[in-house]
């Protein structure tokens, strides 16, 4: 095997002090040491000696996001010393950055350089972060046609093989019987029967979590249609449901001490002569009625019908966190890469943004702001599926799952693209996981010692 190449990150401080041997080709070459530059010397005999990173301020889990498929493809190694969680966060986001989507690609993707464990990484945190993040990559990137609720079941039974966990599941007009009734109508009109996927893990006698995700699979918006460029990206509107199965396998993967439970409505919101209508009422599982305002915020109908599900599941869950790509109204306020957080508990969701912040997967928190409760009121059923207003609908939306949660059970609510619409270092352009990694943090921090 050949000698790594090492790697080093510098500053121009660094440079002048530590590189004064490769000063002259830096200067020859242009690099100043800027940012997440790139500057490859030469050694004898044409070999590579050594790569030089402008180091950003702050280094963070992305700094060498780009370098797997920009490097030349050889074997590297950190040559810094750096503390072992920066390691790890460095490591992590090298790996990451090697991610490509080739399922449909005749030829096969060029090499990538790698990179050797940082001595203080935690391996197995990379490794299964990586294989989540993979996951949730792939489910949502892979075309509609080949990811409707059947294939959706499929990988969630994948995953469940993988992690000894148990899948039961409630399919077409099964949901009525067993009372999910909005679940079954929103995916009704789909020849893909409606479903929930309902997944359990762990010892019961530990602290209890449940994940909810949105798993439509495709979203025409029904009749009431949307316009083809809002339609075109709509194969990552299970997103919800990617990133809560991703998050199942960080879970299961680390072998967390909890007492899992992951469930997932999985249905097409397509059209046909049995499809909602606009102002259809429609019963719920918790008794409710819903007037359907607009067959397009299909997202929150099945989603309230599994989180009802779960706030009633005795004994309680510890916390319950749903995962959507909800509104457009979020992206409007936060744009495409900051997911919206909303919580029942203000300190349980301060402590989601601090372990988002912590591993570089950022959330920002909107309010549960009840005076808007009145705009989802209805003249003809107990609410509306829409606000009444064309503002705040990130806010009504939530306002909405929250007639479907439980005051005494701690709930989060993420509202997220699920998707990279550019390519960022470690980041490229497609599905992507958005808050899983923050959500994990926030369980193995507070829930396993029961502090939540």
């Amino acid at each position: 095997m050949s000698t790594p190449i090492p790697i080093y990150l510098v500053n121009q401080t660094d440079l002048a002090k530590d590189h004064a041997d490769s000063q002259a080709w830096a200067q020859a070459t242009g690099f100043k040491a800027d940012s997440s530059t790139v500057c490859l010397v030469p050694g004898t005999e044409g070999t590579l000696a050594k790569v030089l990173v402008g180091k950003p301020d702050p280094v963070d889990t992305w700094t060498l996001g780009n370098l797997a498929k920009t490097l030349p493809p050889h074997t590297y190694t950190l040559a810094d010393e750096w503390p072992a969680p920066m390691d790890t966060k460095l490591w992590l986001g090298w790996c990451l950055g090697r991610y490509s989507f080739t399922p449909y690609k005749r030829q096969s993707p060029p090499p990538t350089a790698e990179l050797l464990p940082p001595p203080g990484a935690d391996t197995a945190y990379v490794t299964t972060t990586v294989a989540a993040t993979t996951l949730v990559r792939n489910l949502i990137t892979t075309p509609a046609g080949d990811m409707g609720p059947e294939q959706l079941q499929a990988a969630a039974q994948e995953l469940c093989d993988r992690h000894l966990a148990n899948l039961t599941t409630l399919v077409g007009d099964e949901l009525i019987g067993h009372n999910y009734p909005m679940i079954h109508a929103v995916g009704r009109a789909y020849t893909q029967a409606p479903r929930l996927l309902d997944i359990t893990w762990g010892n019961p006698d530990d602290p209890k979590v449940t994940l909810v995700g949105k798993g439509v699979c495709f979203d025409t918006g029904g009749l009431d249609i949307k316009p083809a460029a809002g339609m075109k990206l709509m194969k990552k509107d299970m997103g919800g449901a990617a990133n809560a199965l991703g998050l199942a396998e960080m879970i299961m993967g680390m072998q967390l001490p909890v007492r899992l439970r992951v469930l997932i409505p999985a249905v097409e919101n397509s059209i046909a002569g049995n499809a909602l209508h606009p102002l259809d009422v429609v019963p719920s599982r918790r008794g409710l009625t819903v007037e359907v305002g607009n067959t397009d915020a299909e997202g929150r109908l099945v989603l309230a019908d599994a989180l009802w599900e779960a706030v009633c599941e005795e004994p309680a869950p510890q916390l319950v966190i749903d995962f959507a790509t909800l509104t457009g109204a979020a992206r409007v306020a936060l744009g495409t890469e900051l997911p919206a957080c909303f919580s029942n508990r203000p300190e349980l969701a301060d402590t989601l943004l601090a372990c988002g912040l912590g591993v570089d997967d950022p959330l920002w928190q909107l309010p549960l702001h009840q005076p808007y409760r009145t705009m989802i009121d209805s003249a003809v059923a107990d609410l509306s599926n829409v606000s009444n207003s064309s503002f705040g609908g990130s806010i009504t939306a939530a306002l909405f799952l929250q007639e479907f949660t439980r005051p005494e059970i701690p709930w989060v609510h993420l509202d997220l693209m699920a998707w990279n619409v550019r390519s960022l270092p470690g980041r490229p352009e497609g599905g992507e996981a958005m808050g899983m990694r923050a959500a994990f943090e926030l369980i193995r921090q507070k829930v396993t010692k029961g502090c939540a």
